[in-house]
């Protein structure tokens, strides 16, 4: 495991974390709006086995500095490239959640060069509506984090999963309390404008579209659209998963993307797929 911070061109200072034999075939994560890298967490000690996993905090999350908004998707997508050209990663599987599904998706259909495998995880072409986020963003940006956490959780977890107690449930709390208001402010601004619907077809790495059967944020009508825009894709459903699906069923999330990356049969609990 190696962690340091490194510079983007526009002066964006992202922290990085490699974990893995540094010789093996590369897989990059980008994580979701309101969270950092350990949300990759339950997953590392599998995935690592096979692959070298490089994970960074987004602009305006976690470690990462948080320059003044607006943000763009394209800023989010080249900020992953240039953690890619830090590593000294020429091309990489990558995951993506939510705005980091989105990102990855950007990624992916204008960097095709870069992705030998893409995985888009409770994401869409298209998250929302401008009005939404607009509208969240000034709640936080008028009344703080604390204003919208109890919001944000429960679209981010099943009913039954935020009810449990888990410490992952505590742990996203404590995150999104302690978020900076210019970085959450920014991404929600970023999202707002955000529409990559032509951009998916232009997508050529064999995919993977995954959604929680229960995701609210995200739901499954949005996975099957994306899903029917990418040309080599296949469509996954973890049922009764919220929005954090790695997080509310960490084991079988890592076994499919782990199946997935690796070319094997993928298991055949969800429903499945293929264009």
């Amino acid at each position: 495991m190696s962690e340091r911070s490194i510079t983007t061109d526009d002066g964006v200072r992202l922290w990085t974390r490699s974990d893995g034999d540094p010789d093996a075939p590369a897989l990059l994560l980008i994580n979701s709006l309101g969270t950092d890298l350990s949300m990759w967490d339950p997953q590392i000690a599998a995935w690592s086995e096979f692959r070298r996993v490089v994970r960074f905090d987004q602009r305006g999350h976690g470690r990462s500095s948080c320059p003044p908004p607006p943000y763009t998707v394209e800023q989010f997508g080249r900020d992953a490239l240039a953690v890619l050209d830090a590593h000294e990663v020429a091309a990489a599987d990558i995951c993506g959640l939510s705005l980091g599904g989105i990102v990855a998706l950007w990624v992916a259909a204008t960097a095709p060069e870069r992705i030998e495998r893409a995985v888009f995880a409770d994401t869409a072409a298209r998250v929302g509506t401008e009005a939404g986020w607009r509208e969240r963003a000034a709640t936080v940006r008028a009344d703080g984090m604390g204003a919208i956490t109890d919001l944000v959780l429960a679209r981010f977890f099943s009913p039954d999963f935020l009810r449990s107690g888990h410490a992952s449930v505590t742990a996203l709390d404590r995150t999104l309390r302690a978020a900076s208001v210019d970085g959450y402010t920014g991404s929600c601004e970023a999202l707002a404008t955000a529409d990559l619907t032509g951009l998916a077809t232009s997508v050529r790495a064999p995919s993977l579209v995954m959604v929680g059967g229960a995701d609210e944020a995200t739901p499954p009508a949005d996975a099957r659209a994306l899903h029917a825009l990418i040309p080599d894709a296949r469509l996954i459903e973890l049922p009764g998963a919220g929005h954090l699906a790695n997080l509310e069923r960490p084991e079988r999330f890592g076994q499919v993307v782990r199946a997935f990356l690796t070319r094997q049969p993928v298991p055949d609990e969800e429903v499945v797929r293929r264009a």
